[in-house]
C-alpha cells in the first residue's frame, strides 16, 4: 500500500459491530462510548441494566445499541451473546473483554471463596467470549479482540492475589490468541489502565497519604481520567492498528517507567 493512501478514515469504525462486556458501567462505559463515537454499533452484555444513560449517549452518536442482561460466567452464555449480536447486527467485528471483578482481603483471608469468582469473571469468561468470537471472526477474515488488562498484569497483587493472577493470565491469553489468530487478519491486544479517578479509587484519592504515594509513582503527576482510555480503544479497534498484535498497551501516565 502506498503511504499516500493513508487517511483518517483508518480510525473510523463506521458500519462495524462491537461487543463490550460490562459496557454500561465503570470503565466499560467509556470503551463502549468511544467505539460509538467512531461509528460502531454496540452490543452490551451485562449483569445489570443501568438507568438508560449508556443507551442515551450511544444512540446520540447516530449508532444503535442492544443490551443483553446476562451473567457471562453462565454455561453457554458467551455463545448466546455472539449469536444474539449476529442476529441483531449481522456480524461481530470487535470484542472488548471489559467485565471484571476485584475482591480484596489479607493473604490469610483470601481463600477460594474470593479466588473462584474472580477467576471465573476475569479470565475464564474472557477466554470463552474470545473463543466464541473467534468462531465468528475467522470465516469473515477480520476481527479485533481487546482485553482489558491492568498494571497488575506486570506487578504483584498485594491485597488481591486473584486479581494479579487473572490479569497476568489475561495478558498471556492475549499473546496466545494473537499467535493463533493473526493468520486470519484478527488482531488481539490488551489495554492496561494505570491509576484512574473512578468511584473505585475514591477512597484512595481522598486519603492524602495514599493519594500522594500513587502520584509520586506517576510521571504525569495526575490520576488518569476515563477519557484517557477512549482514543486507545478506538485505535486498537480500527484499521489503523492492523499490524499491532499481541501487545499490552499501558495507558498509565508513565507509571511503569518509574
Amino acid at each position: 500500500m502506498n503511504i499516500t493512501e493513508f487517511t483518517m478514515d483508518f480510525f473510523s469504525l463506521q458500519g462495524k459491530n462491537a461487543i463490550v462486556t460490562g459496557g454500561n458501567t465503570g470503565l466499560g462505559q467509556s470503551f463502549a462510548l468511544a467505539l460509538a463515537k467512531a461509528g460502531a454499533n454496540l452490543f452490551i452484555p451485562s449483569l445489570t441494566d443501568d438507568d438508560g444513560q449508556t443507551r442515551e449517549w450511544i444512540e446520540a452518536e447516530g449508532v444503535e445499541m442492544e443490551f443483553m442482561e446476562v451473567d457471562i460466567t453462565e454455561k453457554g452464555a458467551p455463545k448466546r451473546i455472539m449469536d444474539r449480536c449476529v442476529q441483531r447486527f449481522g456480524s461481530v467485528d470487535i470484542v472488548v473483554n471489559s467485565a471484571g471483578l476485584n475482591k480484596i482481603a489479607s493473604v490469610e483471608e483470601f481463600g477460594r471463596d474470593k479466588w473462584d469468582p474472580m477467576v471465573d469473571v476475569n479470565l475464564t469468561a474472557a477466554f470463552e467470549v474470545s473463543h466464541e468470537a473467534a468462531k465468528k471472526m475467522i470465516p469473515q477474515g477480520y476481527g479485533k479482540i481487546i482485553n482489558i488488562c491492568s498494571m497488575f498484569s506486570f506487578h504483584g497483587g498485594q491485597g488481591s492475589p486473584a486479581y494479579a493472577a487473572t490479569k497476568h493470565g489475561l495478558a498471556g491469553l492475549t499473546k496466545a490468541y494473537c499467535d493463533e489468530l493473526a493468520q486470519y487478519n484478527i488482531q488481539v491486544n490488551g489495554i492496561a489502565p494505570g491509576y484512574y479517578a473512578t468511584a473505585l479509587t475514591e477512597e484512595t484519592r481522598n486519603d492524602p497519604e495514599t493519594n500522594e504515594k500513587v502520584l509520586q509513582h506517576i510521571p504525569a503527576n495526575r490520576w488518569g481520567e476515563t477519557m484517557d482510555l477512549m482514543g486507545t480503544t478506538i485505535f486498537l479497534a480500527s484499521k489503523a492498528s492492523n499490524y499491532v498484535n499481541g501487545h499490552i498497551l499501558a495507558v498509565d501516565g508513565g507509571y511503569l517507567v518509574r
